[in-house]
């Protein structure tokens, strides 16, 4: 089955691109899954504070995707995957994509203004060599609004 698989957080675009991987999932008959990423805290002498931070860090991603996948579940049928990983985001999402053949697209949603975030910088500069298409959507983007197909 064709996944597409969205970065998530609780950005407007992410929204956007949650949105768009949805539409392309019901039209290919394929599936969404969503990965939540969760900064990896710097060292601290306490590990148990360290520990307690990226927990709660987990807690609200968690939280955060649940929340998306009932809202795509209303908005379109499909249940999404869902799954919250602890590190570097880049790292992450390139081992994601490489363990995951499934993968048909990697969906990520571009920052309003200059900087369009790290992931759309980084994958937006290595999109050659990815194993899949890499789509970016912009903060703002809605295809009701728009007069083609993609």
């Amino acid at each position: 089955m064709r996944t597409f698989l969205v970065i998530i957080d609780e950005s407007d675009e992410a929204r956007a691109a949650m949105r768009y991987a949805a539409r392309r999932a019901v039209q290919a008959s394929g599936a969404v899954h969503l990965l939540a990423l969760v900064a990896q805290q710097n060292f601290s002498a306490f590990g148990g504070v360290q520990a307690t931070i990226e927990q709660e860090a987990r807690d609200r991603a968690e939280i955060l995707a649940h929340g998306v996948a009932g809202n795509l579940l209303a908005e379109s049928g499909i249940m999404p995957t869902i799954s919250v990983k602890i590190g570097n985001g880049q790292k992450i999402v390139s081992e994601f994509l490489e363990a995951h053949s499934e993968v048909a697209a990697l969906i990520l949603g571009a920052a309003k203004g200059g900087n369009p975030g790290p992931l759309v910088t980084h994958f937006g500069g290595a999109a050659g060599t990815l194993p899949c298409p890499l789509y970016v959507i912009p903060h703002d983007y809605d295809e009701k609004d728009s007069d083609h197909e993609v």
